[in-house]
């Protein structure tokens, strides 16, 4: 079976094709169709399962370039033909970002959703004022929230974004670390600042930093207090304590939104301490206005073998 897609252009042809035509042999590997250029017509030929698949993804990525969309990156693809191999549909946010708005890194490339999970992830930040995103590392579940947290900032939903995570890593004391309390507690606010780095200018935010409307501080920073008008994340929840998740929740005030993230296969807390995060799900998972994101392998976003590796580690862990 044959199907012809007219393109508009030579430059929209050139954009679908990719660099170095990457993104015609991705279509043509993962659906198993052969794909020629001949006078500004495609022709895709195969099976006529196959050449319909086919044909409708082209023509969802042709639809978004027309529409304004950006270029179409190896990456998005990826996740785009996974995506409706996996559903057998093409969701309408594969590509573009969400239609609330995620703003764009440093390096200008605009912050979305690739996978299902995601986009419910982010649908849910956006819908609800507390939010839980539970699954693997690598699934953009901090990633996600921050730009969320600085878009929110941006439009002046909140007036200060607080970015928490306790301050315990594999078994080591804070005490016996080097250097003062900043010192310690650094190394464990890391992978915040680096995912803020990534959104923002520099000199914005040490400026934020020094005035508090960016405040990252470890978990224990927040007994006490009442968060109003904030932008709250909790990261590496699996590593609170039951005591230390119903703090944390309580501390949430007026016009303010929190996301915790975690994965509970990667807990560090010493055995027989109960996790936080599996006891908020117990206990919170009914309450309606509290959303709960399960993400799996499939949303992990970084090398396609490290999907592969967490799949295998479930499969181990279920035939235990």
């Amino acid at each position: 079976m044959d199907k012809i897609i007219k393109f508009q252009s030579h430059q929209e042809a050139q954009e679908l094709f990719g660099l170095h035509d990457v993104n015609i042999k991705s279509i043509q590997r993962e659906f198993k169709v052969k794909l020629t250029l001949r006078g500004g017509h495609l022709k895709i030929s195969g099976t006529s399962v196959n050449v319909k698949k086919a044909g409708e993804l082209i023509n969802y990525l042709l639809d978004a370039l027309r529409q304004g969309g950006e270029k179409i990156g190896k990456t998005d693809l990826f996740y785009l033909i996974a995506n409706f191999k996996k559903s057998g549909e093409i969701h309408a946010n594969g590509i573009q970002p969400l239609q609330t708005g995620l703003n764009r890194s440093q390096s200008s490339r605009q912050i979305g959703p690739k996978t299902e999970g995601q986009r419910q992830y982010v649908e849910a930040i956006a819908k609800h004022d507390i939010v839980f995103g539970v699954g693997p590392a690598g699934t953009g579940k901090t990633y996600l929230a921050m730009a969320a947290a600085v878009e929110a900032l941006k439009k002046e939903q909140v007036r200060r974004i607080i970015l928490t995570r306790p301050a315990i890593e594999a078994g080591e004391s804070l005490g016996f670390l080097p250097g003062d309390m900043n010192e310690k507690i650094s190394p464990y606010l890391r992978p915040l600042y680096d995912a803020l780095y990534d959104m923002m200018e520099t000199e914005r935010i040490e400026r934020y930093l020094q005035s508090g409307i960016i405040e990252v501080a470890p978990l224990a920073y927040m007994r006490g207090r009442t968060l109003n008008d904030a932008f709250v994340i909790l990261d590496e929840a699996q590593n609170c304590t039951a005591e230390q998740m119903k703090m944390f929740l309580t501390r949430l005030g007026f016009n303010s939104k929190a996301v915790i993230t975690g994965d509970m296969t990667q807990s560090d807390l010493p055995n027989g301490k109960p996790l936080g995060l599996l006891q908020a799900k117990d206990i919170l998972s009914s309450v309606e206005e509290i959303k709960f994101v399960y993400f799996t392998g499939f949303d992990v976003v970084r090398h396609s073998l490290v999907q592969k590796i967490i799949e295998a580690y479930e499969k181990n862990a279920q035939q235990k």
